[in-house]
């Protein structure tokens, strides 16, 4: 009897935590694209990064994403600096977009290795910025296949060495990586020919719509290949009615999604605080977003 009791009282706790438990909510990501015309570069950055930075934690958002990057340095400071700016602000350093593209030679020959002494400062330099996510904007599409799977091994080799690094590599489409080489969706090709272990895609839900792709037919026929996204309509979140939010992100757990970047492609009224709450906003009261932290 004694021992059933020890039982029970153990199973009542163990019930009692998982009822009290709650899945840690994914981060308020902003791309700090947005904001090239005030911090997109060292001189900018320096004279504005304190007030723009202040301005969006206040507005919700938890997290940022990098997008000026060279020689070791974000937007001209020390990788330290760029994380004490952001956390002074409120402000995560979750994620950064950076690329370094293949020479016409590098490409024939299948030859990485200038390319990644480059990605080796990169990433160390992002390491200690404590991004965890490191996503390659975009280059320039191969005219071939071939030329194209010389990329993908390329991404598998960077994937791989930021795992090494604790870090993830993924891909951010726009629009046109949804045509077709040689009778094959970019798109696709790529997602079949990297390492889900060494490589996720951020989708850019805007651009995929704009390249006549669904974002949730892509989950459902990749499922868990998306740990990222760029949640962006034309103007501000949900404005357009044309990118069907609650679907993406009722469908979050089958994406893969771990995290998320809110994008804007231009502001309504020219002013960016008004639209970057807007879109802090949205996220913060839409309920499908809330939904999606309890799958």
């Amino acid at each position: 009897m004694k021992k059933l009791l020890i039982i029970c009282a153990a199973a009542a706790m163990l019930l009692s935590a998982c009822a009290t438990s709650k899945p840690a909510k994914k981060e308020i990501g902003v791309q700090l694209y947005n904001l090239r015309e005030l911090i997109g570069n060292p001189e900018l950055y320096a004279k504005n990064h304190v007030e723009v930075l202040q301005a969006l934690g206040e507005m919700g958002y938890t997290a940022a994403e990098a997008a000026c990057y060279s020689d070791g340095k974000l937007y001209g400071v020390e990788p330290e600096q760029y994380k004490a700016d952001l956390e002074a602000a409120g402000l995560k350093s979750l994620s950064t977009h950076i690329m370094r593209g293949l020479s016409p030679e590098e490409i024939e020959n299948a030859d990485f290795t200038e390319a990644m002494k480059w990605w080796d400062q990169a990433i160390d330099a992002h390491k200690r910025a404590g991004c965890k996510y490191i996503v390659c904007p975009g280059f320039g599409i191969p005219s071939t296949l071939a030329g194209l799977k010389v990329y993908c091994d390329y991404f598998n080799a960077i994937g791989q060495k930021c795992l090494e690094n604790g870090m993830q590599f993924g891909y951010h489409n726009h629009s046109h990586e949804f045509g077709k080489l040689e009778g094959k969706v970019i798109y696709d090709f790529m997602l079949e020919n990297t390492d889900p272990e060494k490589v996720f895609f951020e989708m850019d839900v805007y651009w995929a719509m704009m390249g006549h792709a669904a974002p949730v037919v892509y989950f459902k026929k990749y499922p868990g290949r998306f740990k990222m996204l760029h949640i962006k309509d034309y103007r501000e979140l949900g404005q357009s009615g044309m990118v069907g939010f609650d679907a993406i992100f009722n469908n979050a757990d089958v994406a893969g999604l771990e995290n998320y970047i809110v994008e804007i492609e231009a502001f309504t009224n020219g002013d960016w605080r008004e639209s970057l709450k807007m879109c802090a906003d949205y996220i913060i009261n839409a309920p499908f977003v809330k939904a999606s932290y309890e799958k």
